[in-house]
């Protein structure tokens, strides 16, 4: 075969596999038997071994990854990817339409509703029709430059498939934008097949698609069948696209997938009662989705009036995401052990077959206390539904007793702590929860060690849970204080250990020889005292030998001790045992600074923090409000004073902000305030 002949072979080929991959993935409309397409591709290969002048850019082969990255360059979108403000129920989006009215002056506004993808948020830039660039959302301002990994996608053409009455879009710069997704059938094929081979498996398809496109390998990249599903589609001037509703139809014109713009994935709405329709209907719809979902992106479908909108933060005034409910699911329990925390408090956590839920999977929940099971009637064996929220503990919410046969047993709550046989007992009549009272109980004792080297605590570096086990089981250290004497020689022995890593624990522990007063009492595991209650006391009491012989009348003049709380600190620092434990850090060398007394300039202000920030670590910053007077907060509510924003915040924290009306504030105007 002649070059010019191999050339128009190649061309034909390359024209008619692209509109095979076409039908396949964007259609989901095969006109041909998968044999037939591998048939063609093979010809093709052959052809362009021979004839390598004749390799086209959008020839199907060019999707298969060769390169090998040493890193991702960064870069600068030409127009922000924004995130979303999210919502949870009916009021809060009658809220949003109620003020799209109020700022547009339009009570007619048509609402485009489609899925939401749990997926990678991705652009993808056409040059006159040509694949040219793909860049991830990174912080909507800037992307990682993911171009040869993207490539790969068998969704995503090298060059855009424009039927008639489209051609325009092939010339100039277009921009697509989209989720990269992982379906949940080749999710679950992935992991069957880890699995037979003894790997561990992924934890869920979001995580897997997001860290196979920052692969720097792409021919790992093209192995996994990812997905490019398009929601946006940017071109100058943006007046050629009235709604976002032709956005969709217009993308799909081009040859990529969209959400079908029918009454099903995504569909336009006149009445925000038509909204909720479809809120509704995907409430139990969503979980048959071929991928991930975990809401509705509603959006004002006027393109123009939806640029007029404008934006607040990082968010589009004029669309919202509505997210639905705690995820839950049902499962079986097959048995409940009984949990001893550090305080002693035996807390009772079922054993479930394994179950997936918001994308982790669940092997327990907790069951709270011994009242909680009495009052579901939960029992072992029951078909259970368990909820998980977020980062929640899940939990079992009820059990379906209409599915019991009989064969479930009523729990028992065990008489003696299962660590150490001693009693169990209620330290108030009316207390729910039963203890452990033993201090040396082996379980109390590692985790109170834990606690006391926590981050929010002392933050000694290189002391996790198996490092402190590993301790204890060789009889190295019995309590907190123990840590002080530990020697490089002592350490290096044991397993898990070499010889820099023995060095590295015992120079951390020696820097926290004189812990900051409030972290230390804090890290004492005093019950009731959390890290902001330790702030307080020692704010007024300023050194350890003053809190030491502190009256409860004395602690209950402080703002925010109670008489449970006043109580509990007496009762520690009067125990002989603790007080024991005290000369022994002191023996050790061990000498928490004495609180100075500072500008209380934040007192009687509650902040939270949403997002990473630049100059302080989260718990940083939170004893720089708490060492000024402020209270630190996880989550926003009616008291809090100042919502502050680092890098990629909660969008749901910032509508909860700006609906009751808090200051949200940026880091740089925290560190004025700061200093």
């Amino acid at each position: 075969m002649t070059l010019e002949a191999a050339k128009k072979r190649v061309n034909k080929l390359v024209e008619q596999l692209n509109n095979y991959s076409y039908e396949y993935h964007a259609l989901d409309k095969p006109s041909v038997d998968d044999s037939v397409y591998d048939g063609l591709m093979n010809e093709l290969k052959k052809l362009e071994a021979e004839f390598p002048k004749v390799i086209l850019d959008n020839s199907p082969t060019q999707k298969v990854g060769v390169k090998i990255l040493t890193t991702f360059n960064k870069v600068d979108h030409e127009t922000r990817m924004l995130s979303l403000n999210d919502v949870f129920d009916e009021s809060e989006v009658k809220h949003w339409a109620d003020r799209m009215i109020k700022l547009s002056g339009q009570t007619n506004n048509n609402f485009f509703v489609d899925i939401k993808m749990d997926g990678l948020a991705c652009s993808i830039i056409y040059m006159d029709g040509k694949f040219n660039q793909a860049v991830t959302r990174g912080d909507g301002t800037t992307g990682e430059d993911v171009t040869e990994n993207v490539k790969t996608i068998a969704s995503v053409p090298l060059r855009l498939h424009a039927k008639k009455g489209y051609e325009e879009f092939l010339k100039g710069r277009t921009e697509i934008r989209g989720e990269i997704v992982l379906n949940k059938k080749d999710f679950d094929k992935l992991n069957k097949q880890r699995s037979d081979e003894g790997l561990p498996v992924y934890a869920n398809p979001r995580n897997l698609a997001a860290g196979t496109v920052r692969q720097l390998d792409s021919s790992l990249v093209a192995k996994r069948p990812l997905i490019f599903r398009a929601y946006d589609i940017l071109v100058t001037p943006s007046s050629r696209i009235k709604t976002n509703q032709a956005a969709y139809e217009t993308i799909a014109n081009l040859g990529l997938i969209v959400n079908s713009p029918s009454f099903g994935k995504s569909y336009v709405a006149n009445s925000i009662d038509k909204v909720m329709k479809a809120v509704n209907i995907w409430a139990d719809k969503r979980q048959t989705m071929e991928f991930n979902t975990d809401g509705l992106v509603i959006k004002i479908n006027d393109r123009e009036l939806f640029q007029k909108l404008g934006i607040v933060g990082k968010a589009p005034r004029a669309a919202i995401a509505y997210k639905y409910p705690a995820e839950q699911s049902t499962t079986k329990l097959r048995d409940i052990f009984i949990s001893i925390g550090r305080t002693g408090a035996a807390t009772p956590v079922a054993i479930l077959t394994p179950v997936v839920l918001a994308g982790t999977t669940v092997q327990m929940a907790t069951l709270h206390n011994e009242g909680e099971i009495i009052r579901k009637d939960i029992r072992i064996g029951d078909t259970v539904i368990v909820r998980k929220a977020g980062d929640i503990i899940p939990e079992v919410v009820e059990p379906i007793t209409k599915l019991r046969d009989g064969s479930e047993k009523v729990f028992k709550m065990p008489s003696v702590c299962p660590e150490c046989n001693t009693k169990l007992v209620k330290i108030k009549e009316d207390e729910a929860v039963w203890r452990c009272p033993n201090d040396e109980c082996p379980t109390r004792v590692k985790n109170t060690i834990v606690h006391f080297a926590s981050k929010a605590a002392l933050n000694i570096d290189g002391l996790g849970e198996k490092n402190i086990q590993n301790l204890l089981a060789g009889n190295l250290i019995k309590d907190s204080a123990d840590l002080y004497k530990l020697t490089f020689e002592e350490v290096s022995k044991l397993d898990r250990f070499a010889d820099i890593s023995a060095q590295k624990l015992i120079d951390s522990i020696k820097n926290k020889t004189k812990p900051n007063l409030a972290k230390f009492v804090f890290g004492l595991g005093i019950r009731h005292v959390g890290i902001q209650t330790a702030n307080d006391i020692v704010s007024h009491f300023h050194s350890l030998d003053n809190l030491i012989k502190a009256s409860e009348d004395e602690l209950l003049s402080i703002e925010g001790v109670g008489e449970v709380v006043a109580e509990s600190i007496v009762n520690w620092f009067s125990d002989p045992n603790n007080l024991s434990l005290l000369s022994k850090f002191k023996k050790f060398g061990v000498s928490p600074a004495e609180a100075k007394l500072s500008k209380q300039i934040f007192k009687n202000m509650y902040f939270v923090i949403s997002g990473t920030l630049n100059t302080f670590e989260r718990e940083e910053a939170a004893d720089q409000i708490r060492s000024l007077g402020g209270t630190f907060q996880s989550s926003v509510s009616k008291e809090t004073t100042y919502l502050i924003l680092g890098q990629n915040p909660g969008q749901s924290k910032i509508e909860k902000a700006k609906k009751l009306g808090i200051d949200i504030l940026n880091e740089d105007v925290f560190n004025k305030l700061i200093s």
